[in-house]
């Protein structure tokens, strides 16, 4: 069934609260993680770009997820800061069909990101010799433009299945942006075969994806902690940093996505961590977690003229 059957034309979006007082407070509070998630990506963003040193394959890569978790934070962040401003929480029928989109092409370039950073810590743990050579500058923009045609490839296919659904009759989501899930709850049709063809894009993908990477990532760990002499303190702390922020990626998008969708109420808490905390826990994570983007930072920071201090 096509798209010309809908006749809804606005979704109302519940939310996080229906209490004005406890909308401020919210108001206030992601207010203050969208501007740290702006802060920390863009720190990390500027560090690279402009220190000589941090020009490796492995910093770009930072630098180019510090960009996507921006991207993903924005994409929901503004929608709900305004909604909870202004207490109005409707939204257009192709304002939730682009959210949609846009929020899946983010997360979908974030886990493909994910895996090449793997990758480039497997290739500089067990090929060090020729790790330049392999993750040649070319290699790597391929890399990056390639994590982003893989999050267009995944979101055209949740967005085009999304369209064809008809909707006639409820329009209230019990969310606080569009996510599929969601609107697929509130379709005039039988959608079981489309849940179905949902998890297999979204959740089953994503699963298969984490699983490897830790399968990966104890590989690594056992060679760090076997044949790696110099170096195995920042290594370690490398893969670790990525193990944690590659779970804070996947373990809730698993929850959501992983499942036929049968909505539960711990839904929403699973989206903030995935959609709002996690793009800024990112930047924290590898910062604090790694001594050189530290030391560079300060070192900015001095230059700027603005004291910073790192726990």
């Amino acid at each position: 069934m096509k798209n010309n059957s809908t006749t809804v034309k606005e979704f109302i979006l519940l939310g996080l609260s229906q209490n004005p007082r406890m909308q401020t407070f919210l108001f206030f509070l992601f207010l203050c993680i969208y501007i740290t998630t702006w802060l920390g990506n863009l720190t990390i963003i500027i560090t690279v770009i402009i220190t000589p040193s941090l020009h490796t394959p492995m910093y770009f890569m930072l630098a180019n997820l510090a960009i996507i978790d921006i991207s993903e934070s924005t994409v929901t962040s503004l929608k709900l800061l305004w909604d909870l401003l202004s207490h109005t929480h409707s939204i257009t029928y192709n304002g939730c069909v682009s959210q949609v989109f846009f929020f899946h092409l983010t997360g979908g370039a974030v886990v493909f990101l994910l895996v090449v950073m793997a990758v480039d810590r497997y290739i500089a743990i067990y090929k060090p010799l020729q790790y330049m050579v392999i993750m040649n500058p070319r290699v790597c923009i391929r890399l990056v433009v390639g994590t982003w045609l893989g999050g267009f490839a995944h979101s055209i296919v949740q967005t085009i299945i999304l369209i064809q659904l008809p909707f006639c009759e409820s329009n209230i989501l019990d969310h606080f942006y569009c996510d599929v899930p969601q609107l697929i709850k509130l379709a005039c049709i039988d959608t079981h075969i489309i849940e179905i063809l949902m998890v297999c894009n979204s959740g089953l993908l994503l699963t298969l994806i984490f699983f490897t990477l830790l399968v990966s990532y104890t590989v690594i760990l056992v060679k760090i902690r076997t044949h790696v002499a110099e170096g195995r303190h920042k290594a370690l702390s490398t893969c670790a940093a990525q193990i944690l922020v590659m779970s804070l990626n996947f373990v809730p998008g698993m929850f959501i996505y992983d499942r036929p969708f049968k909505l539960f109420p711990e839904d929403k808490f699973a989206s903030v961590l995935y959609s709002l905390l996690t793009p800024m826990l990112n930047s924290v994570i590898f910062t604090l977690r790694n001594s050189e983007m530290k030391n560079n930072i300060k070192k900015l920071m001095k230059k700027k003229g603005v004291a910073i201090v790192f726990i």
